[in-house]
């Protein structure tokens, strides 16, 4: 387990805007993604089966950009416990000559699925994304 997850995006023609670069929403959209993908992959079924996350806030500095057909290297990581129903998740994507494109903090909430209601994140679904001591 692991607290940062990483994988590659492609700037496909629809993520391209009057700019010709990769849209500002669509790094956000690549942010979720990521996010989603790091929880699938490492949460125990039971807890995705059972939690979802929400969005509460988001901090984007945006330092570069890529036009079409570029692949960019995502990486999310949690760099700290969470307080209460809420964690933060820190973002960085980088072009193909390891130049920060993106840098991101996001302020992530638990939600009981069942319920609809924020809940305290429980240790043991917190443990599998806490970074490593030692």
């Amino acid at each position: 387990m692991s607290n940062s997850y990483s994988r590659t995006f492609t700037a496909l023609p629809e993520h391209i805007d009057a700019n010709g670069h990769v849209n500002n929403a669509v790094w956000v959209r690549w942010m979720e993604e990521l996010a989603v993908a790091h929880w699938i992959a490492q949460a125990l079924p039971e807890h995705v089966e059972a939690y979802a996350w929400v969005v509460t806030r988001h901090e984007i500095d945006y330092r570069g950009n890529v036009g079409e057909g570029a692949e960019v290297q995502a990486l999310t990581e949690i760099r700290e416990g969470p307080r209460g129903a809420r964690f933060d998740r820190h973002f960085t994507f980088t072009d193909s000559e390891d130049r920060v494109l993106v840098r991101a903090k996001t302020t992530w909430a638990m939600v009981e699925k069942d319920s609809g209601r924020l809940l305290r994140v429980p240790s043991e679904v917190a443990a599998p994304f806490m970074p490593q001591m030692g």
